[in-house]
């Protein structure tokens, strides 16, 4: 008997402690839904007296009061260098996809760069043409779909008939050798990379995302991507 009164006053005090917070992420949810947010998730920052919310829209900052949005870039600093931590909470959105990625490994693994990419798109192919380049300094490539002109293409229903191919390595190789599939397919995979792009902030392609969640805009050839996450 003691055994259960202490499980329920364990219960009942955790419940005391975890409401509030709940509660107050509850309005916070409301407050950015009645700004046009969808889809909203809260979780916590880096800032103090701020949340973190993710929505459709992107990543923002709000206070906890629910009086204050901040929408950009949020740098933390370390051992004199500023580190950019605004997409980081989309990191495990971002790695779950991992098994619908089309992966060209290194074989010595120094890094891992995730690249949203259009198969029209001239700087992703310049790109894919130097993978091997990539690969021999140790930096994995994850290639996500990303259809610059949305969801309303053939574009993306080709990326589709790539991404759900049965050997999605083969598939793209071939598309980027000017052999693109015959099927197309209703781009429903390629939608959810889509909608992440958009939460990171891609707006074109090639847009890479490293280890951190940081955003790199545009073709990087290899030694300069090397260095830039080796820094």
């Amino acid at each position: 008997m003691k055994k259960k009164v202490t499980a329920l006053f364990s219960v009942s005090l955790m419940g005391l402690f975890a409401s509030p917070v709940m509660a107050d992420d509850m309005n916070l949810v409301k407050t950015l839904e009645s700004m046009g947010a969808t889809n909203v998730k809260i979780s916590d920052s880096a800032l103090p007296g701020f949340r973190t919310a993710v929505s459709n829209e992107g990543v923002v900052q709000i206070s906890e009061n629910g009086r204050f949005v901040i929408q950009g870039q949020v740098f933390e600093l370390k051992n004199g260098k500023a580190v950019n931590i605004t997409n980081k909470s989309l990191l495990a959105d971002l790695n779950s996809l991992e098994k619908e990625m089309i992966i060209y490994p290194a074989k010595n693994e120094k890094h891992v760069v995730t690249v949203f990419m259009d198969i029209t798109c001239h700087y992703c192919h310049l790109m894919f043409q130097r993978i091997k380049e990539y690969n021999d300094l140790g930096i994995t490539i994850r290639f996500l779909a990303f259809p610059r002109g949305g969801m309303n293409t053939q574009t993306a229903k080709q990326m589709e008939a790539i991404w759900t191919a049965t050997d999605k390595v083969k598939a793209l190789n071939d598309a980027e050798n000017g052999m693109l599939p015959k099927e197309v397919k209703t781009p429903n995979i390629v939608k959810k990379h889509y909608e992440l792009g958009i939460k990171f902030g891609v707006t074109g392609t090639p847009n890479m995302v490293d280890g951190t969640g940081q955003l790199i805009a545009g073709y990087v050839e290899p030694k300069e991507l090397l260095k830039m996450l080796s820094e």
